[in-house]
């Protein structure tokens, strides 16, 4: 009898694991995201990198599960956000005013999505695509 695997013992911790996961990276994307907020409180890219790894790492992980949303979420919200920033970064340059408000805009989305991710993390609930 103690040989039988529990299948759905395995299931509930690896979800829990997966959960786990997502609350760290969302958490350090959400420190990244309060930063760059805030003028002058830029935490750097570190943090967002090694949430991005892990997130790049532990996807394959969540095939199938709720969870494969929210991690593709995270990644996705990061390659834009570095799109959106080296996009507009000639204009911060060249005129600082437009430049700043783009940038403000940029993180202002990043941090709207990091939070509504969390929130539907919370709920136990997938990104929409």
């Amino acid at each position: 009898m103690s040989d039988i695997i529990d299948v759905k013992a395995i299931d509930s911790e690896k979800a829990e694991s997966l959960k786990t996961v997502g609350w760290i990276s969302y958490l350090l994307h959400l420190v990244v995201a309060v930063a760059a907020v805030i003028p002058g409180a830029q935490i750097g890219a570190g943090l967002l990198i090694v949430a991005l790894v892990i997130d790049l790492v532990k996807k394959g992980d969540a095939g199938g599960t709720w969870q494969a949303s929210h991690f593709s979420w995270r990644i996705r919200t990061v390659i834009w956000a570095g799109v959106l920033y080296v996009i507009t970064f000639p204009l911060f340059l060249l005129l600082y005013l437009p430049g700043a408000i783009a940038w403000a805009v940029v993180s202002i989305w990043f941090l709207y999505r990091i939070v509504k991710g969390m929130v539907r993390m919370n709920a136990s609930q997938a990104m929409p695509d």
